[in-house]
């Protein structure tokens, strides 16, 4: 009688350890979605930041253009009043 009782227990956990080998298996198949799923996003992480660095480095080329015109913009202004001063002094024509 005992033996027909460990028997049937034995059988339950054998069900139950059928049902944890499952249960193993759909995890191990989540962690391998999982991980391709990181791989993905690690490599469009990466594909974005050097995007993001093309883009600073393009903006920060653009500024300090800018930059250097507005440099030499106020120069050639500053020029253009001396000559237009000059002029006044020595031919007595004022330039608009």
């Amino acid at each position: 009688m005992m033996k027909k009782g460990f028997d049937g227990v034995d059988k339950r956990f054998e069900q139950v350890d059928k049902r944890f080998e499952q249960v193993d298996k759909r995890f191990d198949l989540v962690e391998y979605r999982m991980d391709k799923i990181e791989k993905r996003i690690e490599e469009m992480e990466e594909r974005f930041n050097k995007k993001l660095d093309g883009l600073i480095t393009t903006l920060d080329h653009f500024l300090k253009r800018m930059t250097d015109m507005e440099d030499e913009f106020a120069i050639m202004q500053n020029d253009i009043n001396k000559m237009k001063k000059v002029i006044k002094e020595k031919l007595g024509v004022e330039l608009a």
